[in-house]
């Protein structure tokens, strides 16, 4: 067994960033984190824990790759032999983090693979706002809590949501409530809508994210030195990072970012592991099997 090194997680480095992900930054996070997503998938199981804190990025060479972490919540949803899905349910409790879970998680439904790509969308969304509509809402109980939530979600029409942002946000969303239970989610049509978006900003796949842009301009101004203009890194391969499940937690410290710059990056076997940071450049170990 050996241990493998990953960075900040997502909700790290979003408060890093202030809070809020530029148009370019989330349309990079949003193409690996539903081919993540899409990979559990394939391998039969949903995550069903969809969340900021749960995608870390790599290290070093790997850089600019993210890795999707924490399966204690994960469930097997097909026989992999047969390929029977599990039937549907209703009056289950909720399972995973309220802010991003899906309508019909909230309804009591029965999680199938359209639950975690719902809620990649209000992930992609929190990126967008900063916040999402539900956030900070008051109750006396964790169960009125999770109520308010779900009011406020199931009130909050998607075009009210994604009000102000493109269009491929909105149809993303509409595109998961649209599914059925069983329904195998169209991963690559997905995924070229945001591409085409990105294409049309004119934007271009360095994959030189927000927070390597403010440690460069933070790193330049305590430097006294000029400011960097060209950056480089290298696209992502087409194999998945993943992780198989929850494992122990291990930091070490006195880590900083880089913009990874080797033209070849070998994508790593699926790792296992949870999160847990204060400083966002904290480097953590995780297990591979």
């Amino acid at each position: 067994m050996v241990m493998e090194l990953l960075g900040p997680s997502l909700e790290d480095l979003f408060n890093f960033c202030s809070r809020k992900f530029s148009l370019k930054t989330v349309l990079l996070l949003a193409d690996q984190m539903l081919s993540r997503v899409e990979y559990i998938h394939n391998k039969d199981f949903i995550h069903r824990d969809i969340k900021p804190d749960n995608f870390l990025m790599g290290l070093g060479k790997k850089g600019n790759l993210v890795y999707i972490i924490d399966f204690g919540l994960a469930k097997k949803y097909r026989d992999h032999r047969t390929q029977m899905h599990i039937p549907y349910r209703d009056h289950k409790n909720l399972t995973g983090t309220a802010r991003y879970a899906s309508i019909n998680t909230h309804l009591g439904v029965e999680q199938s693979r359209r639950d975690d790509i719902e809620s990649l969308g209000y992930v992609l969304m929190y990126f967008n706002r900063g916040a999402l509509p539900w956030q900070g809402l008051k109750a006396a109980t964790k169960r009125q809590k999770y109520d308010k939530i779900s009011e406020k979600k199931m009130s909050t029409p998607v075009d009210e949501l994604c009000a102000g942002y493109p269009e491929p946000f909105a149809q993303y969303l509409n595109y998961c409530k649209s599914l059925g239970f069983e329904e195998t989610p169209d991963y690559a049509h997905l995924r070229q809508l945001f591409r085409n978006l990105f294409h049309r900003q004119g934007f271009t796949y360095d994959y030189v994210f927000d927070w390597n842009l403010l440690m460069f301009h933070q790193k330049a101004t305590s430097n006294g030195t000029a400011a960097i203009t060209t950056l480089q890194a290298p696209a992502a391969t087409g194999n998945e990072p993943t992780n198989d499940d929850r494992m122990k937690r291990k930091r070490q410290h006195n880590f900083q970012p880089i913009i990874p710059t080797n033209p070849s990056i070998a994508a790593p076997n699926p790792v296992a592991a949870t999160s847990s940071a204060q400083n966002p450049f904290n480097a953590r170990t995780r297990k591979k099997l």
